[in-house]
């Protein structure tokens, strides 16, 4: 069964102009890459997958030059259907075996622009840093991640319940019992986090230990693929990386704290390959005095992200050895303790604000932090609305527990911020009284509600 995604919509569009680049479909492994091109597939009158890794003997038809009106009908030929342009969705997957076709992509659209072709891989960035060029200009990237909360209610049937939520509004929140129903599927999301196959196999079963399983198997061809990255990064180094962000996750990552007698230009090797892979998301210091984030962005201060909270899971039990207290503390925690401690709420909310961004351009995560001696003010995102700085503080306390926020917004001269927490939708202002006359104003967007921290 498909479970519809966010991409989709994109994807379609996509399908549906009259002139079109081949799309180069971007993100690690298992997120659903290839799902999501076959359910496409179905528009089509025909639909063609060669997946160079299962059938390598297609490589052969790029190697003499890349001429993709010779190669598109030996293609057919070999596969035994027509490649008709207007009418065919020609899926090129695991592209990285064959860097040749991806060079050729260019080529189909400046030679057969009527022709719709996406190309995906588990690897691929990796290639595209080994080839001189691959048509900058005449191929348009897209970004996939893992399923988003809304997209995993959306499997389970709570089509409903999500409409009720997208209603809601700070003047207007939700009845009790929807908060609190939503409230226990998130702390669901937050275990069976969203690779597509673990939340299949939720739906399916409804057993943790199951879906465990999946997660278990994910790893481990994550670190199966760690030979293939790069030579000079030993995949052991690799597997501490990978497994020390789980344990710093939220926090300044410290590469001496990956151990093993590493040095530190080492392992920041492996967590540049680790962040290439898509497996660890990184959120960088800015200075945040202005738009864009990014320029003032330090990456001596960069805390990181696992890519999925069910996956972070799971290797923090290869690290520690056992974790069934932290996900009894996630099933059964009050809602202040599940977002002030420990750092699941905050994690969540960084994936998901990335997450519902636009997949037409690879975005960036930021947080502020002050570096001043004997300081422990922090804003855990910073994000921009229309022309504005927007400081996102992931909380649940009163408004005397935010002087990091109070601090921050006064610095930047700000007057919006908002509040993620396991409250209901709201809002509240507070009076500065450093400050005379400043009133900021705080929005409450809970963290079942991120695809709508716009509204």
């Amino acid at each position: 069964m498909y479970y519809n995604r966010l991409i989709d919509t994109y994807l379609a569009e996509w399908a549906s102009r009259s002139s079109h680049k081949p799309v180069l479909l971007r993100g690690a492994r298992q997120v659903g890459k290839s799902t999501a091109v076959r359910h496409l597939g179905e528009r089509f009158e025909n639909y063609v997958e060669i997946n160079f890794e299962k059938y390598p003997e297609y490589k052969v038809l790029f190697q003499s030059n890349l001429d993709v009106k010779r190669i598109m009908p030996q293609m057919a030929a070999m596969y035994g259907q027509v490649i008709a342009p207007g009418k065919t969705l020609l899926f090129l997957d695991e592209i990285q075996e064959c860097p040749e076709a991806i060079m050729s992509l260019r080529f189909f659209k400046e030679d057969i622009p009527e022709l719709h072709v996406i190309a995906a891989g588990s690897l691929l960035e990796f290639a595209l840093d080994e080839l001189p060029t691959f048509g900058v200009g005449r191929i348009h990237s897209m970004f996939m991640y893992p399923m988003t909360f809304d997209e995993f209610l959306s499997a389970n049937g709570e089509q409903l319940l999500l409409n009720a939520r997208n209603g809601a509004t700070a003047q207007s929140p939700l009845p009790q019992p929807l908060h609190e129903k939503l409230v226990q599927l998130l702390r669901t999301y937050m275990i069976i986090g969203g690779m597509p196959e673990s939340v299949a196999k939720w739906i399916e079963t409804h057993d943790f230990l199951q879906c465990q399983e999946v997660q278990d198997d994910i790893l481990s061809g994550y670190e199966d693929d760690f030979p293939k990255y790069r030579k000079k990064v030993e995949p052991a180094l690799l597997r501490l990386t990978m497994r020390s962000a789980a344990v710093q996750a939220t926090k300044k990552f410290v590469y001496a704290e990956v151990g093993s007698g590493y040095k530190a230009n080492e392992v920041k090797n492996a967590l540049e390959l680790l962040v290439k892979a898509g497996i660890i998301i990184p959120v960088a210091h800015t200075d945040a005095n202005g738009l864009p984030l990014g320029s003032e962005a330090n990456n001596a201060y960069r805390k990181m992200l696992l890519l999925d909270s069910g996956l972070m899971l799971r290797l923090l039990n290869m690290t520690l050895g056992n974790i069934s207290e932290m996900t009894t503390h996630i099933l059964t925690s009050g809602v202040s303790d599940l977002v002030n401690k420990g750092p699941m709420a905050e994690m969540i909310v960084g994936l998901e604000l990335l997450h519902y961004l636009s997949p037409n351009i690879r975005h960036d995560l930021y947080y502020w932090v002050r570096q001043a001696k004997n300081s422990l003010a922090e804003i855990d995102y910073v994000t921009s609305r229309g022309l504005a700085v927007l400081p996102i503080e992931v909380k649940a306390g009163t408004q005397g527990g935010m002087k990091s926020l109070w601090y921050f917004m006064r610095e930047k001269h700000l007057t919006e911020a908002v509040r993620c927490s396991l409250e209901n939708f709201g809002t509240f202002d507070y009076t500065d009284p450093i400050e005379e006359g400043a009133v900021r104003h705080v929005h409450i967007c809970p963290i079942y509600a991120i695809s709508q921290i716009n509204k």
